[in-house]
């Protein structure tokens, strides 16, 4: 492991263990990292972190977001332009869907999707040279909980640090929440998140306890949890 684990990086730093120490190892490079032959540069300010086996990355409180291949987002159709749609996904450019992208959608059957409506979808495409694309189907032709997402509910904007706070296992807190009432959250690697409740005062109090828990520990997690049912349940 690096001995800048942990530390503060900035742009045009060289990781000088991963250079020396582990040239003889598989490194996966995660974003803020790029290579110049068989050096590591940091290309964004942030925290170098590590996970096993050998992946490194750096975690930044960024909310501008940059496609990356094989990402789910959450995108919202802009545009209809014979069979492709225009979706925004939060980043430079809009991203492209074909209307076949959707599980059973074939030139007779089309998916039921027109402007304005929010989707859960994959990204196909992503290349500095090319217009994103998204699909809202996976490698089997399969939906796997993507596409539109129609039932109410509230959508916001996050930092990136946060959504990747979400997603991990060492994070407490959908699981804290999901112990205390029923709720359906849908988190986009774009900084986009979607939550519904049972009512619109459960909603609102699910997205100001994620919104809070950026900078929490676990402990301080499950203490907002349990205060948060306890307010909840006087309110009734």
């Amino acid at each position: 492991m690096a001995a800048h684990v942990g530390r503060i990086v900035l742009p045009g730093e060289k990781i000088q263990d991963l250079t020396e120490s582990e040239k003889s190892k598989k490194i996966i490079l995660g974003p803020g990292l790029r290579t110049e032959g068989e050096d590591v540069f940091v290309c964004k300010s942030g925290v170098l972190k590590f996970r096993d086996p050998n992946i490194y990355w750096i975690e930044s409180h960024q909310k501008r977001y940059v496609p990356v291949k094989g990402e789910h987002v959450i995108g919202i159709v802009t545009q209809k332009a014979g069979d492709i749609f225009r979706v925004d996904i939060g980043g430079s450019e809009q991203a492209s869907l074909s209307y076949l992208s959707f599980e059973g959608a074939t030139k007779r059957n089309r998916p039921d999707c027109k402007v304005g409506d929010m989707l859960y979808c994959r990204l196909l495409v992503a290349n500095k040279d090319m217009e994103p694309e998204v699909v809202c189907i996976d490698g089997y032709g399969r939906s796997s909980g993507m596409g539109v997402v129609r039932s109410g509910g509230f959508l916001f904007k996050t930092s990136l640090n946060l959504v990747r706070k979400l997603i991990s296992t060492e994070c407490c807190l959908m699981k804290k929440l999901g112990n205390k009432f029923p709720f359906e959250v849908v988190v986009g690697m774009n900084g986009r998140v979607w939550v519904k409740g049972r009512t619109n005062k459960e909603t609102l109090a699910l997205v100001n306890a994620i919104c809070s828990s950026e900078n929490m520990t676990n402990e301080e997690i499950k203490a907002m949890c349990s205060q948060l049912s306890d307010d909840l349940a006087g309110a009734e």
